[in-house]
């Protein structure tokens, strides 16, 4: 079943995807953006040259700012909920970077012949009230009348520049831990179809909607070496960008990979996302899976909305970790995964 909607709008039926669902395989991204040259100016410290969660831009040595954008079609039905997951999925991506948010800008796409301006209004409610919850303002945006509803954010933080959290700084021996348990694309897909109980939204919802808040302390700490979130490539992409980034490779135990309740059994009934095997196709050739079946493979590369951080720390650090993300409210969370 999905969410009460006092507006009875299925939301989900006006868009061909969901979530970071929506996302272009990483294969053909990389396609696109092949032999794509820009300025790149000694103040920018992260840009597009590894995939990473945002731009990093040093203003002084004391500040930089952390600048990312995220948005996409409806993961769930209820406007709210769908405001609120967007507005989480893309404030985020600042703490991914060790940053703290200062400012947002809304985007929103909406089929305004179809959607009800109610309804749309409780969309930007939602994230609204995200960014109220962190004590940051909607400071502007950009609206368009568009085919399928879409809403995200422009995030804006700041980071002491040598504070940054890369995807591509990993060294060899750290262990990796992971924020948020895996399922939501399984979710999603259960959703769309009819088949999520009530207790399994309520557990897409909390997880879908719990900001990564961590990622600020973990800036303050030298041996978490890299640090990601985990969304629309899943487990298995993510992990593979912080790898190539790095230069090494990566090694997972499946037993202690986490798993949102019930989402192995909604796999195995066929509820799995089409993204589940774009991603596969965009670097299946680079994973070795061992004993994995095809469900666990449709799990590691299940496209995450607004998922967990993904830390690489030294050894030492591993218990400091996880006593961070379980006081910040994490308390089921946080596994080591090598």
């Amino acid at each position: 079943m999905n969410a009460p909607n006092d507006l009875k709008i299925r939301l989900t039926s006006f868009a061909h995807g969901g979530g970071c669902g929506c996302k272009i395989a990483p294969g053909v991204l990389s396609e696109i953006l092949h032999g794509a040259r820009g300025i790149v100016p000694p103040q920018l410290l992260v840009g597009i040259e590894t995939a990473d969660d945002a731009a990093v831009y040093r203003l002084n040595d004391e500040q930089a700012i952390v600048a990312t954008t995220d948005f996409f079609t409806p993961v769930v039905d209820d406007p709210y909920d769908f405001g609120r997951i967007a507005a989480t999925n893309a404030i985020s991506d600042v703490y991914a970077m060790g940053g703290t948010p200062i400012m947002a800008l809304a985007l929103l796409g909406m089929p305004i012949d179809k959607i009800p301006l109610e309804v749309i209004r409780r969309i930007a409610e939602g994230g609204q009230s995200v960014c109220n919850a962190v004590a940051i303002p909607i400071a502007g945006g950009h609206t368009i009348d568009s085919a399928e509803p879409i809403y995200g954010l422009v995030a804006l933080g700041l980071v002491h520049p040598p504070k940054v959290k890369k995807n591509s700084s990993a060294r060899a021996g750290d262990v990796l831990i992971l924020g948020k348990p895996l399922g939501v694309g399984v979710y999603s897909a259960a959703l769309k179809k009819g088949a999520l109980d009530a207790a399994g939204y309520a557990h897409m919802l909390a997880s879908t909607t719990k900001l990564n808040t961590p990622g600020r302390k973990f800036a303050e700490m030298p041996d978490v070496h890299a640090m990601t979130d985990v969304t629309g490539f899943g487990l298995l992409g993510h992990l593979d960008e912080i790898a190539l980034g790095s230069g090494l490779a990566a090694t997972i135990d499946l037993s202690c990979v986490p798993w949102l309740p019930g989402v192995e059994h909604l796999a195995a009934q066929g509820y799995v996302t089409g993204a589940s095997n774009r991603n596969w196709a965009g670097y299946g050739e680079r994973v070795t899976l061992g004993r994995a079946t095809d469900v666990q493979r449709s799990l590691l590369t299940d496209p995450q909305t607004s998922g967990g951080l993904l830390v690489a720390c030294a050894p030492r650090a591993a218990g400091d970790v996880l006593a961070v993300f379980h006081a910040e409210g994490f308390d089921r969370h946080g596994e080591e995964l090598s």
